[in-house]
Order: structure tokens, then C-alpha cells, then sequence
């Protein structure tokens, strides 16, 4: 059997015998990981795979396709051009399509035969050039190195609209931490933050603990979701501060949602020295009550001291800087009684907060009544401006 494993600290494509379960081959190696397996070829005993961090000087995360046979030789790369690829095969296997694309190139789709990985003809290639005349412009790529002094940590930064590098912005971070995988977006997308069009800059950032790097690195997030990629998301920031003086780290904003809910809320419990605002919709603020089969495989069981100590509601005590919970009241993934159980040591404590209730809302509620909620606490505590008055005029609503 070929089975995939991270027991070298990579995850990597093992021959298997699938009567002592003793390994035969290790069929790949190197300080890089395999996404995932498009085909085996059992009588050419060849595999197709997905891979990255192979190429160097490449974003890690890029994802490219690749071919290998079972003993491990013949490795050999498909479409190589340096961007994040999804491949398509044909049913007879002898052609492929290419769809590649960066954060800041549009997607060009190729068509290769594969046997010798030659290029029969592109068939398409994205036109941004009336987005750019309209004003568009795409995220900024950048990295810094995490809490070791050596990995880097990959995020992006969307400056704000109609940008002036002679100006100061604040920043806020939309953050997603969940151990499942990695976030940052590789591909081309015209996806903006609207906390742009206010005169923020909005980053996000993959730190450590997330998925798609070496085991080492998701490791940290084992029995410790609090940590979140903290220490390496804020030494990020102060990185990106010291390179471009327009990035104002003085007052940082966060938001998430579900698990980035809880690591928004996080933030301001476990790390009120460098965030100050946050927004947290429908976060998993306890592990212990949350979902089963998504909290024991990071925080393990049995239930320890660890899930107190990354319980928002055990440490909500620790609350400083401004907080906004929202909270769905028909949340089917995230039950509603997490944020009311948050809520309520936040009362006792007698620390002051915002509650957002959405009747019959799902996970994840809001809609643009809540992106307005969310943009009007940012400006209030961030900016210290006072929005405008919705409820005024005829035509409020």
C-alpha cells in the first residue's frame, strides 16, 4: 500500500507492506510536503502527486504537480512555471490542463501531452488590465521570520484605497489559525477587505502551527490553540513596520471568525500588549464544548489543563483593549452557547464588551448589517472618529 506519513518530519509518499505494514521504499524525501495523490498508475507503477516547498526561492506554499515511480526514481515535474498550479487530466492520462496563477498574475490555462511535458498550447490568459486602469491593486507579499529567528512566515498585505506611502495607516489583521490549514491566499483573486476602502491596512498572515509546512511547524499547535501563530504573526508586524514607515503598528485591529473568532478574542486576552481591538464572530471559545472530531485532534485527549488554559471563557478574566462578540443564534457549527458562556465571565468580571445577537443567524452571521457593525467599531476605536448616523434620513435602512 502507498501510505503518506510525516515520520521524518515531512510529509512524505510510503511503499507499505500491506501484510506487516513494514515499509519497503521511502518513495519521496526532502524538506518539502506532499498535498496530495491525482492518480497511481499501478502498472507503470507511477504515482501523480501534488507537492510543495520543493522549489527553492519559491513561495512554499505554491503548489505544484509532479510524476515519481513507486521505488522513488524518476522524479520528474510537471507545468514548472513558479505560481500555484491545478492540474486536470484527461481520462486516457496522455494530456493535462494548467491553471497557474500568483496573488498578483492572472491565471493562464495551458494544455501540455504528458509524456514528455510538452506544452501543446495556452488557451487562455486573464486580462487585469482594465481592473489596474479602475484602480485596482493587488495584495503585497511579504515575510519575516518567525519566533526560531530562521522560518519565514509568509502573509499579504492589502494597502488601503487610494494609497499615499507618505501617509500613516493603522492596521488590522483578518485572522484564520485553525490547524487544518494553511490560509493565505497563493492564487490570483480580486478579493479585497473593505476595512481598505476606511483607510486601513488589512494583512493576513500564516504563522505557525497551520498546515502545509513541516510537522515541526503544525506541532505548535498541538494541545495549544491559544498560541495561534502569536509570536510569530507579531514579530511580522514589526517587521513589515521597520521595512514600510506608512504601516502604524500602534493600534492594531483583529478579526476572525469560528476558530478565528476564538483566536481574535485570544489575542486580546493573551496578547493585549500588541493587539488592542478585536471583533470575534462565532468563535469556538471553549474546546471542551465545541465539536468533537475538530477540537480532540489538535487539543488530544484525554481533557487536560491545556483546555483551560486556551478557554477564552476560563481567561476572559484577562480581557484588556476593546472586544465585539457575535454570535449567530441558530449556529449549527459552533454552538451559540460558547459566546453566551464567554459573555457571562466577561459580566462577572466586570470587564466591558460589545454583543452582537443575530436572530436566526447561522455560523458566521452578520451579513452586511454585521460587516457595518464590524467597520464602525474599527473606526470608533481605531481611528477615534465617530460614524456616521445610519439611522438618519429618509432613506436609512
Amino acid at each position: 500500500m502507498i501510505w503518506m506519513s510525516e515520520r521524518d518530519g515531512w510529509a512524505h509518499l510510503y511503499l507499505l507492506d500491506g501484510k506487516t505494514g513494514q515499509v519497503k521504499t521511502k518513495i519521496t524525501k526532502g524538506q518539502w510536503v506532499v498535498r496530495a495523490v491525482n492518480h497511481v498508475d499501478e502498472e507503470k507503477r507511477q504515482i501523480w502527486f501534488e507537492a510543495s516547498g520543493m522549489n527553492a526561492g519559491e513561495d512554499p506554499y505554491f503548489v505544484h504537480a509532479y510524476r515519481i515511480n513507486f521505488d522513488g526514481s524518476g522524479l520528474k515535474p510537471l507545468a514548472e512555471a513558479a505560481g500555484n498550479h491545478h492540474l486536470e487530466y484527461s481520462s486516457d492520462g496522455k494530456y493535462y490542463v494548467d491553471v497557474w496563477s500568483t496573488i498578483d498574475q492572472p491565471p493562464t490555462m495551458a494544455l501540455y501531452e504528458t509524456e514528455g511535458n510538452k506544452q501543446v498550447s495556452v488557451l487562455e490568459r486573464g486580462d487585469i488590465s482594465k481592473l489596474v486602469a479602475a484602480g485596482w491593486h493587488a495584495p503585497e507579499v511579504f515575510t519575516a521570520k518567525g519566533r526560531d529567528g530562521k522560518t519565514d512566515i509568509w502573509g499579504v498585505i492589502y494597502k488601503p484605497a487610494n494609497f499615499d506611502p507618505q501617509k500613516k495607516y493603522p492596521v488590522i489583521e483578518d485572522i484564520y489559525a485553525g490547524p487544518q490549514g494553511s490560509f493565505v491566499p497563493k492564487s490570483f483573486t480580486t478579493r479585497s477587505e473593505p476595512l481598505t476602502q476606511l483607510g486601513f491596512v488589512v494583512v493576513q498572515i500564516d504563522g505557525m502551527g497551520t498546515n502545509n509546512r513541516s510537522k515541526a511547524f503544525h506541532d505548535v499547535a498541538w494541545k495549544n490553540l491559544k498560541d495561534a501563530g502569536f509570536p510569530d504573526r507579531i514579530l511580522w508586524h514589526k517587521a513589515a513596520a521597520e521595512k514600510f514607515p506608512w504601516y502604524d503598528i500602534s493600534k492594531v485591529g483583529i478579526f476572525g471568525t469560528s476558530a478565528g473568532g476564538q483566536s481574535a478574542m485570544g489575542a486580546l486576552l493573551f496578547h493585549p500588549d500588541f493587539y488592542k481591538v478585536a471583533v470575534s464572530n462565532s468563535g469556538c471559545h471553549d474546546n471542551r464544548m465545541d465539536k468533537i472530531w475538530w477540537n480532540e485532534q489538535w487539543m488530544g485527549w484525554p481533557i487536560g489543563p491545556q483546555y483551560s488554559e486556551s478557554s477564552n471563557v476560563d481567561n476572559a478574566y484577562r480581557l484588556q483593549g476593546k472586544l465585539m462578540l457575535v454570535v449567530g443564534e441558530m449556529d449549527k457549527n459552533v454552538d451559540p452557547a460558547s459566546t453566551f458562556q464567554v459573555a457571562d465571565r466577561l459580566i462577572k468580571a466586570g470587564k466591558m464588551f460589545d454583543l452582537f445577537f443575530v436572530q436566526g443567524g447561522g455560523h458566521g452571521a452578520g451579513g452586511p448589517y454585521g460587516q457595518r457593525k464590524l467597520e464602525d467599531f474599527f473606526v470608533h476605536n481605531i481611528l477615534g472618529q465617530e460614524p456616521p448616523d445610519w439611522n438618519e434620513g429618509a432613506g436609512a435602512h
